[in-house]
């Protein structure tokens, strides 16, 4: 045999190999492309057959037509060419279907954390170095915590009831005496749950407790959750609310903790609406949840506080404060604002005129906003969603930067460049984020977008209020809050229920319905402060702490540390640990 003949028939089955992996390769792509629904029939049928006729053209002219070199080199490289596609396809469609997998995975159980902690200079360094000292619990606060805390103790002893522990309990009435009392040495440890370390290092004095203090003991346990969709009948079709729930912290997004990012996205596919409904964090409303969460139930809190019960507790409580249906929940986090922004290349805001700022108080060591066109990669986006003392008007101008935000990244996600980033957003969805959306229901949202390319329309509506300090139950003490305007709860519901019946929220401008929450409704025969002869006061009967102000209202001290017409020395520009908010309890 000569080495012609020879090559002739290595090369023939160097091109049967190929061949095959090249249609088994092509027939797993069609299979992941037509099982991830993600673009219409329409569309699927008439590129699905042309891959077939092409790829079929291929393998039969490489096998069959190859009568000189040059026909010979240039069908291999066809050939080879599309099977590297068709793999790198089958890469990128699997990593999709595996991340809308994930962020849909519905979780049915809660991790939650509890630790024995003591001061970051103490000489304790196990829990058998606690004898004969004292240790902090909180007496009714995250009773089920502190009972699961004691029980493991018992059992690491070898005692039978925590009267027989080497140490003394002494109870608390809430979580900053508690702290207080560690801090000023009259007891050497306490048993707190992790979830209420940001409100402790929102209080001025403590605002470096993470670092002032450590753990020498922690027990984890799980609790059930049940958030269950309302689902709608086809989504591309009929309106639906979701509530996004921002969590104040970095890394799993499944962490229970604050939520301080509370809107609802109210979506009218037929009339290509959006309406984004914000409730300000510190919002004082009457808190509910399953029986099983143990939250403050049927009392009042900042909603802020209801999402370290859970999204289930935020659901609800915006639910029964708004008279509002919500199908489905988005949760995210600090983490994910970063990656998802990162992911798309940045997003571009526009700053109105006076609304400039050079420094964030969120982050000292970033570049502020500037009035005009700024674009904002992931870290100073979050801080402009985050910021609050650079205003005057505080909270309420952070709401309406959230917004911003929110438009900004929907904006890009749904704009033609995406899929130049394609890949990293997909890294940035791994766990960013979490929802009851279905991946059916995603998927058909998906489809909807590239079919119809729809030109949305964005409206906005946040509620106001005035401050006050008020008891809040979760912290067994009194915090900064926001007595929400009865006015503007019910135009929030006459906006939702607009925009759900094929109306635009602008059509709303005062409130037409007979909606007034569910706090509670007091008669009342003058008229002396302009309301009407009856009117709603959701927070009657409530103790207010009047000393505050004249007025009866308290305003964030940050924003007038000195008269009015005297210089105004700016705060310190050292920037709090980790770049956190300034302290508002």
């Amino acid at each position: 045999m000569n080495e012609t003949t020879k090559t002739s028939k290595i090369y023939k089955a160097l091109v049967i190999v190929f061949s095959i992996a090249l249609v088994g390769v092509t027939g797993f792509f069609l299979y992941q492309f037509y099982s991830l629904q993600a673009l219409p029939p329409q569309l699927v049928i008439p590129i699905s057959c042309a891959i077939v006729l092409f790829v079929l053209i291929l393998v039969i002219c490489w096998n069959h037509f190859q009568h000189s070199l040059f026909s010979k080199i240039l069908l291999s490289v066809l050939n080879i060419g599309c099977l590297i596609i068709f793999s790198v396809g089958d890469l990128y469609l699997n990593k999709t279907h595996d991340t809308l997998t994930t962020i849909t995975h519905q979780a049915t159980k809660v991790t939650n954390t509890v630790s024995l902690l003591v001061k970051a200079d103490s000489t304790y360094s196990s829990i058998h170095d606690l004898a004969d000292i004292q240790v902090g619990r909180l007496k009714s606060i995250d009773s089920l915590g502190t009972t699961k805390m004691l029980s493991d103790l018992t059992k690491q002893y070898g005692v039978d009831t925590e009267t027989l522990l080497p140490f003394k309990l002494v109870d608390f009435d809430s979580v900053e005496s508690e702290v207080k009392a560690l801090y000023d040495n009259e007891v050497q440890a306490i048993i707190l749950n992790d979830r209420y370390k940001a409100n402790v290092a929102e209080i001025e004095q403590y605002a470096n407790f993470a670092n002032e203090t450590r753990s020498i003991y922690q027990i984890t346990y799980v609790t059930k959750v049940d958030n269950s969709p309302i689902k709608v009948q086809e989504i591309t079709k009929n309106p639906f609310n979701i509530l996004i729930s921002g969590n104040d912290t970095y890394g799993d997004v499944g962490e229970l903790s604050r939520s301080d990012v509370n809107m609802v996205v109210t979506v009218n596919p037929t009339t290509k609406t959006v309406l984004l409904t914000s409730i300000p964090r510190d919002s004082y409303v009457d808190v509910y949840c399953n029986e099983q969460d143990a939250c403050a139930l049927g009392q009042k809190d900042k909603i802020t506080h209801t999402g370290m019960y859970g999204i289930n507790t935020t659901k609800q409580t915006v639910e029964k404060l708004l008279g509002i249906t919500i199908n489905y929940t988005f949760r995210a986090n600090f983490s994910s604002v970063m990656d998802i922004v990162d992911a798309i290349g940045g997003i571009d805001v526009e700053i109105p005129e006076g609304m400039a700022v050079e420094t964030f108080y969120a982050n000292h060591t970033l570049e502020g906003v500037k009035e005009g066109m700024n674009h904002l990669e992931g870290e100073r986006a979050l801080a402009f969603a985050r910021e609050r003392y650079a205003y005057i008007d505080g909270d309420n101008q952070r709401v309406r930067n959230q917004q911003t935000v929110l438009k900004a990244i929907i904006a890009k996600a749904t704009s033609p460049e995406i899929i130049t980033n394609y890949a990293s957003l997909l890294d940035a969805f791994q766990g960013a984020f979490d929802t009851t959306l279905s991946k059916d229901e995603i998927t058909s949202l998906i489809k909807y977008q590239i079919q119809e390319n729809p030109q949305w329309k964005f409206e906005s509506y946040q509620l106001t209020g005035e401050g006050d300090q008020l008891f809040s139950p979760e912290l067994g003490s009194t915090a900064y809050v926001t007595l929400v305007d009865p006015t503007s709860i019910t135009m929030a519901h006459d906006k939702i229920e607009a925009v759900l019946h094929g109306k635009s929220a602008d059509s709303i401008t005062e409130p037409v319905s007979d909606f007034t929450s569910n706090e509670g409704y007091v008669p009342s025969s003058s008229s002396s402060d302009g309301l009407q002869e009856d009117y709603y006061d959701p927070y009657s009967g409530i103790q207010s702490y009047p000393d505050y102000t004249e007025n009866n209202t308290y305003y964030d001290p940050s924003y007038y540390d000195q008269p009015i017409d005297e210089p105004v020395t700016q705060p310190e520009e050292e920037p709090l640990p980790g770049g956190e908010e300034m302290p508002s309890e």
